[in-house]
C-alpha cells in the first residue's frame, strides 16, 4: 500500500474511502480556495517554467535527489496524485456524485489550445431545499456555468474511449487528502507525468497494480506497445511476444486497451515482491 494508504486509507485503498470526498470538506470555503490557487498556479506556468523544471535532471546528483525530495515532500501535502486504473475510477464514480469535465490547464499551454480532459469530482447534497444558516456553496457546489456537468455513466464512457489512445488515469489532492479531480494525462502533454517519470521529481505515485503478459495468449501484435507512457513494455525479438517490466510499470491498465486478446491483466502490487513497496 502506499503512503496515503497508510495515512488516509487505514490500510485500504485511500481513494476508495467516502471521506475523502465527503461533503465537509467539498462545502469547506478554505479548501475552495485552495483549489483556486493551485489552479491560478498551474495557469500561471510558462515555457520558462517547464525549462527550469527539466534544468533539475542536470544538476549533480546528490544535488537533485535533495530538490526532488523536498519538492515531493511539499507537494504531497497540498497538490499529490496517484494513478488508477479504470476499475478503481468505476468505484470512485459511485462514491462521488458531481462530475464536471475541466480544460486542463497543462494542455493549455503544451499544445496552447482549450482541451478538457480533466473531471472536477466532488459529493454533494443530494436536498432541494438548503437549510436556514447554511452557506450556499455547500448545497449547490461551485459555480459550474460553461462547464461541462456530465454524468457518472458518462464520464466512464470518457475515459474508456481515450484510453485507446494511451491516455491513464489518476486522482489528485487539492490539499491533502480531499480528492478534488480525477486527470487524464499522457507524457508529452503532463507536467505532472514529465516531472515524475523523467525529472525524477515525483508528483504521483505508481498505481497499486502492476500489469502482467500471458504468454500463451499474446499473438505479437506490439499494439499494447504503443499506448505505455511509462516506457515499461518491452518487445522481445526471440519468441515474438510482448513483455512488462515491473519495476517501471506505474499499474494503470491502459495497454489492455490495445489488446484484442485480452493477454495483460493487473494484479495487486502487494503480491509481487519486488515492487511491492514500490511507488
Amino acid at each position: 500500500m502506499c503512503e496515503f494508504c497508510v495515512k488516509h486509507g487505514e490500510g485500504k485503498k485511500w481513494y476508495l474511502q467516502a471521506k475523502n470526498y465527503s461533503e465537509d470538506l467539498t462545502s469547506d470555503l478554505k479548501r475552495r480556495r485552495r483549489i483556486e490557487r493551485v489552479l491560478h498556479a498551474f495557469e500561471g506556468l510558462s515555457q520558462a517554467d517547464i525549462e527550469r523544471m527539466e534544468s533539475v535532471s542536470k544538476l549533480p546528483r546528490p544535488v537533485r535527489g535533495l530538490v526532488a525530495s523536498l519538492a515531493s515532500v511539499s507537494m504531497k501535502k497540498t497538490h499529490f496524485g496517484q494513478v488508477v486504473p479504470i476499475e478503481d475510477v468505476e468505484q470512485i464514480l459511485t462514491i462521488i456524485n458531481s462530475v464536471v469535465r475541466i480544460p486542463c490547464v497543462c494542455r493549455n499551454l503544451t499544445v496552447g489550445r482549450e482541451v478538457r480532459y480533466c473531471l472536477a469530482v466532488s459529493t454533494t447534497p443530494v436536498n432541494d431545499t438548503p437549510d436556514e444558516g447554511v452557506h450556499r456553496n455547500y448545497w449547490w457546489g461551485p459555480d459550474t456555468t460553461g462547464m461541462d456537468v456530465i454524468s457518472r455513466e458518462e464520464a466512464l464512457e470518457f475515459m474508456r474511449g481515450i484510453e485507446s489512445d494511451g491516455v491513464m488515469h489518476s486522482v489528485w489532492t487539492f490539499g491533502t487528502p480531499f480528492i478534488g479531480a480525477i486527470c487524464n494525462c499522457d507524457r508529452s502533454d503532463c507536467f505532472a507525468m514529465r516531472s515524475t517519470v523523467k525529472h525524477g521529481v515525483k508528483a504521483m505515485f505508481k498505481g497499486e497494480y502492476v500489469a502482467s503478459v500471458d504468454r500463451d495468449l499474446c499473438t505479437g501484435c506490439r499494439s499494447c506497445l504503443r499506448l505505455c507512457q511509462f516506457g515499461a513494455m518491452g518487445f522481445s525479438s526471440s519468441d515474438k511476444k510482448a513483455y512488462i517490466d515491473e519495476l517501471q510499470c506505474y499499474g494503470c491498465g491502459v495497454c489492455r486497451a490495445g489488446c484484442a486478446k485480452g493477454a495483460i491483466s493487473l494484479a495487486d502490487r502487494s503480491t509481487i515482491p519486488a515492487v511491492a513497496n514500490l511507488y
